[in-house]
């Protein structure tokens, strides 16, 4: 018997990746193209509806060991990143439409994947399913979701950054560099502090589009608008997104007041989105007041800044560690619904999920993935009973802390001590690599 997978995202699609290539039919449902949210604009599948950057690639970074241990586990999604991917410095950023592209091909072409274009308004009644809705989940099926016995359904909002053209720059005004000297990936719009402080006076008075139901505390931190930020204090954006840190201008050999960085959203760096940007300004506001930026005079924007609705699960006691129903064991949930927040996060939780949905479809215990993996402490984290639960991006705090024998001293340096975690969890889960192989050859 196949399993259902509700939701083409990366979460979904990674789900389903998982279980075909262990031998196990998928029915994958996912209502584009037929049907889009107001925040969707590609065909395919694995849409990168906010920024186009997954974030760093390097082990001393949290993700960025998420990301190692998902290419060690065979991820699609993160194939499909690599192959598309942009210059960005030390993060991995993709070429948004190609990356959608290659996973929908990976997906439409496997055998075991049956994909059917229709929206699911309610939850699957036989079966192992899937709920890989996102974030953007369907109002009946996020009705339907919350009729779940034992659920709290939970809402809060979540922005998209504009993105312009590379040609309609004023490269006089902009100059190329990654921060501490660490490539020319990005575009850097230097400000003096008249420029900034006018720049963030016209945020915090410009018009916004109304957050109807929802509370401005509803907006998540990690996504915050920028006209948000600003109205916190002037400086505010200053030490967030328009910190000048690691920056030098290099037509005055000295740092900026404030800085607007543009990340290249396509292969061919002909479209450029602004970094920390998301908004919930009004159409004619974003054209305004981003005009202001240095460089920026007369931009043209392919894609205006846009707020939609995210919907998380209170997880913790409802959901286990590999992201199964408690109370009904078939049905699991992938994704930013779980509470993972991020594009990695989110395909590593389809990722684990899938796996150990396949494992159980073919009688076989799922292996074990503990908090001393990235991907197991993400798991960890949404089902561990917690009051004040809010969706987390992966963070070493998650994961076990190093052991210390008697007397040993603790690893001061935060770096190396991160890279000793990111080691310790590659180990790991090369034992577990090794488990799995011996059982498939058993």
């Amino acid at each position: 018997m196949s399993i259902q997978v509700v939701g083409g995202g990366l979460a979904g699609c990674e789900a389903a990746w998982q279980i075909a290539r262990r031998g196990v039919p998928v029915d994958l449902y996912e209502m584009k193209p037929r049907q889009k949210t107001p925040a969707q604009h590609l065909d395919t599948m694995a849409e990168l509806v906010c920024s186009n950057s997954l974030r760093s690639d390097r082990l001393s970074n949290a993700v960025g060991l998420l990301k190692a241990e998902m290419r060690m586990l065979d991820s699609l999604i993160m194939r499909a990143a690599d192959e598309n991917a942009v210059p960005a410095g030390g993060a991995l950023a993709v070429d948004r439409v190609g990356f959608s592209a290659a996973v929908d091909k990976a997906i439409r072409e496997h055998p075991l994947i049956t994909v059917h274009e229709e929206e699911v308004t309610e939850i699957p009644p036989t079966g192992t399913v899937i709920i890989a809705s996102g974030p953007l989940t369907s109002d009946a099926l996020s009705e339907a979701i919350g009729r779940m016995e034992g659920l709290e359904t939970l809402h809060f909002y979540d922005a998209a950054a504009p993105i312009v053209t590379a040609e309609s720059l004023d490269m006089d005004k902009v100059f190329c560099m990654s921060r501490y000297d660490r490539g020319a990936d990005y575009l850097n719009c230097p400000m003096n502090r008249e420029e900034y402080m006018a720049f963030v006076h016209a945020l915090q008075t410009a018009e916004t589009v109304p957050v109807r139901g929802f509370e401005e505390s509803a907006v998540f931190e990690g996504c915050m608008p920028i006209e948000s930020m600003a109205k916190r204090g002037d400086m505010a954006v200053a030490f967030g997104p328009l910190k000048p840190v690691g920056l030098r201008d290099p037509r005055t050999g000295r740092e900026p007041f404030a800085v607007v960085q543009l990340r290249r959203d396509n292969f061919s760096g002909t479209l450029y989105n602004l970094v920390g940007f998301q908004t919930r300004l009004t159409y004619p506001e974003q054209r305004r007041v981003f005009g202001m930026i240095p460089g920026l005079e007369n931009a043209e924007f392919a894609r205006l800044g846009v707020m939609h609705r995210n919907t998380f699960l209170s997880s913790p006691g409802f959901l286990d560690d590999t992201y199964r129903v408690i109370r009904e064991p078939r049905l699991a949930f992938a994704g930013q619904i779980t509470g993972v927040e991020g594009y990695v996060e989110s395909a590593a939780s389809g990722l684990l999920c899938g796996l150990c949905a396949a494992y159980r479809e073919m009688g076989k215990e799922p292996p074990h993935f503990s908090g001393r993996t990235a991907i197991g402490a993400m798991a960890r984290y949404v089902s561990t009973p917690n009051k004040r639960f809010q969706p987390m991006n992966c963070a070493f705090g998650l994961i076990d802390p190093l052991e210390t024998r008697p007397g040993e001293k603790r690893i001061r340096n935060k770096q190396q001590r991160y890279e000793k975690i990111s080691e310790r969890a590659l180990l790991e889960l090369d034992l577990v690599l090794g488990q799995m192989e011996q059982e498939t050859l058993s």
